[in-house]
């Protein structure tokens, strides 16, 4: 007879129960996967030491998570930063083989309670060299598609699951309303209805469909191809004065409400399993310190059960300069409502400080007893404690066609036609495949690296073909052309050069835009397209007809040139699938993406959002010309 799995399950723990009864040892509750989930946790509170609840409090970066490290502080969580990897361009086996030596030193602690490994996979799994890099989210929300969004969420789980990792810090459900912001292209858009629309796809995408009944705000993630996921920041991160990152947001209660807030209470019906709080401020009070949004209304109010968990060094940072008074900033973070710390570096400080003010009384029990029920709530929901280690069978989810596929599909989606052809001309797209010699420029052409911009790789990105694999857009236009097709490429063509071969060229693709970039390090106050992409803007399209494709997170400064464009593509961060521009440029499908973000004219707009009084954008929100496939 055939059983099914829970069925099967059940058969196992009453055999082992009664191996248990047998020997006389000692029965454990919170080994017991019949029982309830918070019999569980309350079992396995109740024996743990403060120590061993501080320990689960603690998340290390991965550089620092010895065996005798996690034993000794009873480390209850790992991370990796940007760009923290076991060795360069490592494998998916030696991911798996780095996680499963730290699981390994966790269970060998009195209680046994495995770590959480943790990790950004923000647009794919992207901190691992041949994983699938997906377009940013500002490319997602112009898909309009929620379907492909939870589909992605899937992919990204698989390739996670791949490298043994169960949790990622993903998804951002930031609603951005200044593309000056260094963050911006973490965000779906603009509106708060897109965001829903997209945090309601991608966190049951990448933690599984939870059933009709479960109760709200209760963490759940499926299975084994799933992963933990975190909304986040929370909250108004994408708000803040002139979108300086980590800057002051400041609104009226009910703004915050109406407009930040929505994606997360939608996060915490799919029963997300964590919530990253933001380095920012709500009308000058840092949010990590902020007791009335992070517990009366996450935690009590919108009934999240799952853990608060803070961004990088969080707590050293509600100070300036940073780390002062960190002892008093330990009480206030916690005080506030925090479950997990982000101390990639100066745990040992953090776990004496914390034992002394719970020691002394400062922090009541209680309050810890909270946290950590939050934190294993999660790890039982997941499973870690009957699965703790690595399917080896599935390191081939890592950069597998389909997912590779899929992200070509999203690419394909995520363009958006801003111009087809001069006033009073035929459209110029879609290209002729079958021309005599067309020209290919620009600085974004022929550069893997910043295809994919920043979180890829490192946590800034990095430019250059040798990122991690993929299709550079020249590679996808030489292999979309005709074979008999010349190409002459050049990311700063000479303009002479260009004047003498001009009558040669059926048409010319001029692919400019940002380099690779994150968090502040991406603010900027201009918003123009990096030199010398005008140049050579205006070199080839006043010579040559032209299509041109802008690479970037976010609208730039485009109102001087586009008058000299025969056609304008916004391609935002495609990742590493190129093909799919390739495919829209050459008409194989039609264009359907719609801007998420509204195209400003001039930085002095900013910030402009679809629905303000003064509104008169370049291109508005929800712009985007539609065409057909050549095919059809």
């Amino acid at each position: 007879m055939r059983r099914s799995p829970a069925a099967a399950a059940c058969l196992l723990v009453s055999v082992l129960l009664s191996a248990v009864a047998a020997t006389g040892a000692e029965y454990l509750k919170y080994k017991d996967l019949t029982k309830p989930i918070g019999e569980r946790v309350d079992d396995l509170l109740s024996r743990m030491t403060l120590a061993e609840k501080i320990g689960q409090m603690s998340q290390i970066e991965r550089a620092n998570a010895s065996s005798t490290v996690i034993q000794k502080y009873f480390v209850g969580s790992v991370l990796s930063g940007g760009g923290s990897v076991p060795s360069e361009k490592a494998t998916a086996k030696e991911w798996q083989q780095m996680v499963t030596k730290m699981q390994k030193a966790a269970l060998k602690t009195r209680l046994g309670i495995p770590i959480i490994y943790g990790i950004d996979a923000v647009h794919g799994h992207n901190n691992v060299y041949n994983a699938t890099i997906f377009p940013h989210n500002v490319g997602l929300g112009a898909t309009r598609d929620p379907k492909l969004v939870k589909q992605i969420g899937q992919a990204t789980a698989h390739e996670a699951r791949a490298t043994g990792i169960p949790y990622t810090f993903a998804p951002c459900v930031a609603v951005c309303r200044d593309p000056r912001w260094g963050r911006c292209y973490e965000s779906y858009g603009e509106d708060t209805k897109l965001v829903q629309l997209m945090t309601s796809a991608v966190v049951p995408g990448l933690q599984g469909d939870a059933p009709a009944r479960h109760p709200k705000g209760t963490p759940f993630v499926a299975g084994q191809m799933n992963v933990a996921g975190c909304a986040k920041h929370f909250v108004g991160d994408g708000g803040t004065r002139r979108g300086i990152n980590e800057n002051n947001t400041v609104l009226s209660f009910h703004d915050l409400m109406r407009i930040h807030m929505p994606p997360y209470d939608d996060a915490v019906i799919k029963g997300v399993a964590s919530v990253m709080i933001s380095y920012s401020s709500w009308n000058g009070v840092k949010m990590h310190e902020n007791r009335f949004l992070i517990t009366d209304l996450l935690k009590n109010k919108m009934k999240f059960r799952g853990f608060v968990i803070t961004d990088w060094q969080a707590v050293d940072r509600i100070t300036t300069p940073p780390h002062q008074h960190y002892y008093h900033s330990i009480q206030e973070t916690i005080h506030a409502g925090i479950d997990m710390v982000m101390i990639p570096y100066d745990y040992p400080e953090f776990v004496a400080d914390l034992t002394s003010q719970v020691s002394n009384g400062s922090i009541k029990m209680e309050r810890i007893n909270d946290a950590v029920s939050r934190i294993l709530r999660v790890k039982f929901a997941m499973g870690l404690f009957e699965n703790p280690y690595a399917d080896l069978s599935l390191t081939g989810e890592l950069g597998k066609q389909e997912h590779r596929d899929l992200a070509r599909e999203a690419v394909r989606k995520s363009l958006v036609l801003l111009k087809n052809g001069k006033a009073g001309q035929k459209p110029v797209l879609p290209l002729a495949k079958k021309a005599k010699k067309i020209l290919v420029a620009g600085s974004h052409a022929h550069n893997l690296g910043f295809q994919c911009g920043g979180w890829t790789q490192s946590w800034q990105g990095q430019g250059g073909n040798n990122v991690t694999a993929g299709t550079t857009i020249l590679e996808a236009i030489k292999s979309a052309v005709d074979k008999t097709t010349v190409i002459d490429y050049s990311e700063h063509p000479d303009k002479s050069s260009i004047a003498k071969n001009a009558g040669e060229y059926d048409y010319a693709v001029v692919v400019v835009g940002e380099p690779p970039y994150a968090e502040t390090a991406g603010d900027n106050q201009n918003l123009t397209i990096p030199s010398p992409g005008p140049e050579v803007i205006k070199d080839v399209c006043g010579l040559v007809k032209c299509v041109v494709v802008l690479v970037s997170g976010r609208p730039l400064v485009v109102e001087p040139y586009l008058g000299a464009m025969d056609a304008f593509v916004a391609a935002w961060l495609p990742g590493t699938e190129g093909h799919g521009v390739a495919d829209m440029l050459f008409g194989d499908y039609g264009f359907t993406g719609k801007l998420p973000r509204t195209w400003f004219k001039s930085v002095n707009q900013l910030p402009m959002n679809v629905g303000d009084r003064r509104y008169d954008p370049l291109f508005p929100f929800g712009f985007g010309l539609t065409t057909k496939s050549s095919q059809s």
